[in-house]
């Protein structure tokens, strides 16, 4: 396996070619020149990625990476973290709600144990544990820099697997009590934002339970001080397992030319990470939705994607990501099987000024 730093040199731009033969095609389509908007756009950016305009992002996974945060000691939620460890075995018996929708989108259900505090085990579950969850990051740093190097790495080696599997796009999607918490302190440093306007109340904390969880995020970076020139000490100081792991998922989507779907405020957290590590990487990432947390449209502005939905979902799991693959199937649809204007023999329209 490569290291981080042999993925990194690896990420290439889009293919332009691929792309314009994409946009060649969709204007030679019987309709009014750019009627199916965003969905000529994703087309047009996944031809891009593949490098072949007529490719299509047929076999799909969603990758859930599933781990527990030291800081829910700090009475930041109102589940105990017991509950991930639950969930977790849940995605292997196909009884959550990810794999409940993903049935319904044609994707497979990928569960990664890389930090859940205790042993999961299940049907299908990748073992990639690094440790039993982090630490409470308000007391010291959640992890060491190599434990989120390691995370990193083990996102991008599940990509190479899984693609060399016959996959060809990925949703994003995590469970682990807690990772509001940590998205909300990456979030607020690497875009230099109050606490405040960047935290919410997860999976339904009280105001009482809102403010000790910004009290702790406040605590945990004045105590570690992450550096917000330094994606991964923000990562490895504040940040949790999960994240680390789909920021790899991105990173190595990039380096193999797959698409990878960004879900809700925690996926938009690890794909700023990926992003702040190599801004290549943003090419090679599609929205999917807007997250309900308070957080959600900044990220969508801060990571410059526009999503397709905005359904008030903040759910998680990868659950806002596979809504996405249904339409993606509809576009393609169209772009694959719909007359052109000379099949029909109708005069093209024109772009007017």
């Amino acid at each position: 396996m490569m290291t981080l730093k042999q993925v990194l040199e690896n990420i290439k731009p889009l293919d332009k070619r691929a792309m314009e033969i994409a946009k060649s095609r969709w204007d030679s389509i019987a309709k009014p020149l750019n009627s199916l908007g965003m969905l000529e756009k994703a087309v047009i950016q996944i031809a891009g990625i593949y490098g072949d305009a007529m490719a299509e992002p047929d076999k799909r996974a969603v990758i859930v990476m599933c781990a527990d945060n030291g800081v829910v000691e700090e009475g930041v939620t109102q589940a105990g973290k017991e509950v991930t460890a639950i969930v977790t075995e849940n995605f292997t018996k196909g009884n959550s709600c990810v794999c409940k929708m993903a049935r319904c989108a044609g994707a497979d259900v990928i569960p990664v144990d890389i930090g859940v505090a205790c042993d999961v085990s299940g049907n299908g579950l990748m073992n990639k544990k690094i440790a039993y969850g982090t630490k409470n990051m308000t007391k010291e740093a959640a992890m060491t820099r190599e434990q989120a190097i390691q995370a990193i790495e083990t996102g991008i080696s599940i990509v190479f697997d899984l693609t060399e599997k016959g996959y060809r796009i990925f949703a994003t999607g995590e469970m682990g009590i807690g990772n509001t918490t940590t998205s909300s302190a990456i979030v607020s440093v690497l875009l230099q934002k109050p606490v405040e306007e960047v935290t919410g109340r997860g999976a339904g904390l009280s105001t009482e339970g809102l403010q000790r969880k910004i009290n702790a995020i406040k605590k945990a970076i004045e105590k570690n001080c992450p550096n917000a020139n330094d994606p991964i000490d923000v990562l490895c100081k504040v940040g949790g397992l999960d994240i680390a792991g789909l920021a790899g998922v991105f990173i190595g989507g990039a380096a193999l030319r797959v698409p990878v779907l960004v879900d809700g405020f925690i996926s938009a957290a690890s794909a700023l990470i990926a992003i702040r590590i190599c801004p290549q990487v943003a090419d090679y990432i599609l929205a999917t939705h807007v997250s309900k947390e308070p957080a959600g449209n900044m990220m969508m502005e801060a990571l410059k994607i526009k999503p397709f939905l905005n359904a008030e979902m903040c759910l998680g799991e990868g659950t806002g990501a596979v809504t996405i693959l249904p339409i993606l199937d509809m576009a393609y649809a169209v772009y694959r099987d719909m007359s052109t204007f000379s099949e029909i023999d109708v005069e093209e329209y024109k772009p007017l000024t």
